[in-house]
C-alpha cells in the first residue's frame, strides 16, 4: 500500500476528495480542513493500493494539484488493516508487479542530475577496476562494479525513450558521458604517474587470464548486458533495489573504462580499443533491453498513465472520509 498526502486550496481539495472518496482501492481517508497555511487550503491523507496508483495519481495530477499545492506518496511498509487488505484484493494484479510511473519518473529525473558525489563514485570505481585488471584480481573487478553508479543514468535514458520523456535524455546522457570521460581520464593519469615512477610493467597491464574478459568482447558480452538491463529496470520499477547489486556485478562498463585508462597509459592500443568496444556493447545492450522492458510494462499497465481507472463497484469497500475540520 501507498500512503498519499495531498495539500491544496479548498475548491481543489474538494475535487480531489470527490475523486478518491468512492474509490474501492482507497482506504483510511482523512480530511483536515483549513489547516494548510501556505495555500490557505485543506489536507487529505489516505492509503492507496499500489496496483491502482497510476489511475488515482494521474487524475489528481490532471487537476493541477502540483501547481497550487502538493502531492506526496510514500511506501507504507507496515500497514495492519483489514480494509487495506480488501483494497489490495479488489485491485487487479499483485502489488509487487505494479509500476508507479510517477514515482519512476521522479527517480529517473533525480538520477539524471550531474553531481560531484556521482563523479566521485564513478572515478573511485574506475580506479579500483583498473587496479583489478593490472593485478588480475576478479574480486577487485566485482568491487568496482558494485561501487559504480552508472546504471542510474542508463536507466533514466531507458525511461525517457520508453515513456517519451525527452527532457530527461539530455541530462542523463550528459551525466553519463562526462562522468565516464573524466573517470577514464583519472585512470589514465594514475597509470601515467605510476609508469613515470617505474612501478608499472607493461606485460602485467596487458595480460591476466582471470580478467581477460574485459578486453575480449563477444556476443556473450551483449547477452549479459541485455539480461542485466532487463533485471535492472525490473528491480527499479518493482521497488526491489536489492536486486541491483546482482545487476551491477553482471555488467562490464566500469571495468572497461578503468582498463581503457590503463592500456592508454602503457600504449597498448589494441586492448584500449577492445575496452571501448566492450563499453559500447554493454551500454547498448542495457539501453536496448531496459527500454523494451519498460515498453512492455507500459503496455501492461494501461489505460491512462499505465494503471486501471476505477469507478465505484457495487458492494465494494468505499473509503469513508474522516473530516476533522468541521
Amino acid at each position: 500500500m501507498l500512503h498519499v498526502r495531498l495539500t491544496a486550496p479548498h475548491d481543489l481539495a474538494e475535487a480531489a476528495l470527490a475523486r478518491v472518496r468512492d474509490d474501492p482501492t482507497v482506504v483510511h481517508l482523512v480530511v483536515l480542513r483549513g489547516v494548510v497555511v501556505d495555500c490557505d487550503g485543506d489536507l487529505l491523507t489516505f492509503d492507496l493500493a499500489r496496483e491502482n496508483a497510476n489511475g488515482v495519481l494521474g487524475d489528481l495530477r490532471d487537476m493541477g494539484i502540483e501547481q497550487s499545492g502538493s502531492l506526496r506518496v510514500d511506501e507504507a511498509e507496515t500497514l495492519m488493516s483489514d480494509a487495506a487488505d480488501r483494497a489490495e484484493e479488489i485491485a487487479p494484479g499483485e502489488p509487487v508487479d505494479a509500476v508507479i510511473w510517477d514515482a519512476v519518473e521522479e527517480r529517473a529525473a533525480v538520477d539524471a542530475r550531474w553531481s560531484w558525489s556521482f563523479l566521485a563514485f564513478m572515478v573511485l570505481a574506475t580506479l579500483i577496476a583498473s587496479v583489478g585488471r593490472y593485478l588480475d584480481q576478479p574480486i577487485l573487478i566485482v568491487g568496482a562494479m558494485v561501487v559504480g553508479p552508472e546504471f542510474a543514468p542508463l536507466a533514466c535514458v531507458c525511461f525517457a525513450l520508453a515513456r517519451r520523456s525527452w527532457g530527461l535524455i539530455g541530462p542523463a546522457t550528459f551525466t553519463l558521458a562526462t562522468s565516464m570521460g573524466l573517470a577514464a581520464l583519472a585512470s589514465y593519469a594514475l597509470w601515467q604517474v605510476a609508469d613515470l615512477v617505474g612501478v608499472v610493467e607493461e606485460r602485467a597491464a596487458t595480460t591476466g587470464r582471470l580478467t581477460e574478459f574485459i578486453v575480449a568482447p563477444d556476443v556473450w558480452s551483449f547477452v549479459v548486458a541485455v539480461l542485466a538491463g532487463i533485471a535492472g529496470v525490473l528491480s527499479l520499477t518493482a521497488a526491489k533495489s536489492s536486486t541491483l547489486v546482482g545487476v551491477f556485478i553482471s555488467v562490464t562498463t566500469v571495468p572497461a573504462i578503468g582498463t581503457l585508462g590503463l592500456t592508454l597509459a602503457v600504449g597498448a592500443w589494441g586492448e584500449a580499443w577492445s575496452s571501448v568496444v566492450q563499453l559500447a556493447i554493454n551500454v547498448a545492450g542495457i539501453v536496448l533491453a531496459g527500454t523494451l522492458t519498460l515498453l512492455v510494462q507500459s503496455a501492461i499497465w494501461r489505460p491512462g498513465r499505465g494503471g486501471p481507472r476505477w469507478s465505484r463497484r457495487e458492494g465494494g469497500p468505499a473509503a469513508p472520509a474522516v473530516d476533522a475540520g468541521g
